[in-house]
């Protein structure tokens, strides 16, 4: 690895604003502030909300219904 082409690497206090946890962790910037981590992203935590895809289908099978009559 050379020496002169890679940055600098720091302790790193990583910082959600949404519900404001901290972590540590290493990279070029001594400190990051993030808006979704992975404590608070409805994803991770499970309280994800489907997301309703009933229009197309709906609107496909009342296309189907009409072409059959």
């Amino acid at each position: 690895m050379k020496t002169t082409i890679h940055p600098e690497t720091h302790v790193a206090t990583v910082t959600c604003t949404s519900c404001g946890t901290t972590f540590v962790t290493r990279s070029t910037r001594p400190s990051l502030e993030v808006e979704v981590c992975s404590a608070c992203h409805p994803a991770y935590t499970g309280v994800e909300r489907p997301v309703a895809r009933g229009g197309r289908i709906e609107r496909f099978e009342r296309r189907r219904a009409a072409a059959r009559r």
